[in-house]
Order: structure tokens, then sequence, then C-alpha cells
């Protein structure tokens, strides 16, 4: 990396710590982009058929998580509603923006959204070893509700139990 370029990623690094977030509705376009985020952040990533397939369902609800003024996706949730429950499949945020506020801020507009839809209890499962998650569900309400032991499968062949959490709406 040259100099120049150094420049401008640390200018993008440090903006995007104190940048607004926008938060947009998901759709089939952004197929190719919320793929890489979630194959980027899950040892079994889910390929660009899945996700279009999963943004394509009438019954799933995306949003996307982008700096404002910027078309990149940072980060993105999906969720399936079912009558009056939801069950978030995943969210996302790449790695390099976690920490700047982007997840409380695309998890807040994600819970809206499903509330909009009549959704009184959301229900989802983390893994129990990722604990900048775990404080970020809490912060919102969210209390565990169950266990699943080897739940998420880890780049080194091994398994991780998840928590399953969830959260009662007004």
């Amino acid at each position: 990396m040259n100099g120049t370029s150094m420049y401008w990623w640390f200018w993008d690094a440090y903006l995007s710590r104190s940048a607004a977030w926008a938060v947009e509705d998901a759709d089939a376009g952004d197929a190719d982009e919320l793929s890489e985020l979630h194959r980027a952040a899950f040892a079994r990533g889910w390929t660009v058929d899945e996700m279009d397939a999963l943004l394509n369902d009438r019954a799933v609800v995306g949003c996307v998580l982008r700096r404002e003024g910027r078309e990149r996706a940072y980060g993105f949730a999906l969720s399936r509603v079912a009558e009056d429950e939801a069950e978030v499949l995943s969210i996302a945020v790449a790695e390099a923006r976690r920490g700047a506020g982007g997840g409380a801020t695309l998890l807040s507009h994600h819970l809206g959204r499903l509330c909009g839809r009549g959704v009184r209890r959301i229900v989802l499962e983390v893994d129990e070893d990722n604990a900048a998650a775990l404080a970020l569900y809490r912060r919102f309400g969210f209390e565990q509700v169950g266990r699943r032991p080897a739940y998420y499968a880890r780049a080194d062949g091994t398994r991780g139990a998840a928590k399953v959490l969830a959260l009662e709406l007004p």
C-alpha cells in the first residue's frame, strides 16, 4: 500500500467511527454484497444464490447498513416473519467497521421494521462466545430463553454453542 492509499484508508477508517450511518431496505440487488459480508463473518457463509433467495422471499425483512452518502454495504440484518413472530436469520457488520455504532443503528432500525410488520416476539441464536453481539442484544432487551449445543460451525472445525435469545415487544 503506497503512502497515498494509506492516507485515504486511514481517513476512511477514522471517519467511519464518527460517520452517520444510514439503514435502507435490502433488495435482490444487494445479494452479492450481503453474501460477501456473510461469508466474511461466518464459517459457513451464504452463497449469492442463497442470499438472493432470501431477499426475494416475501416473508423476509432485510436491512442494509451504509454510511451516509456511500453506496457500499457495511452490514445487514435479515429476519423471517411468521404471523406476529420473527426469527433473526442473520446480522453481520464488516469486521473493520465493528465498534463504530453501526450494529446498534442497524439493529434499532431492523427492530422498528419488524414492529411495523406487527411482530410482537423476536427470536435469534448467537454464538455464546460472541461477547460483543451478546452485549448489543442485552442492550436492546433480549433475554436468553434456551441454548443449542454444537450449533455453530467454526473455521477451525469445532462447533460452538448458541444462546437462544428472545425479545417481547409491547
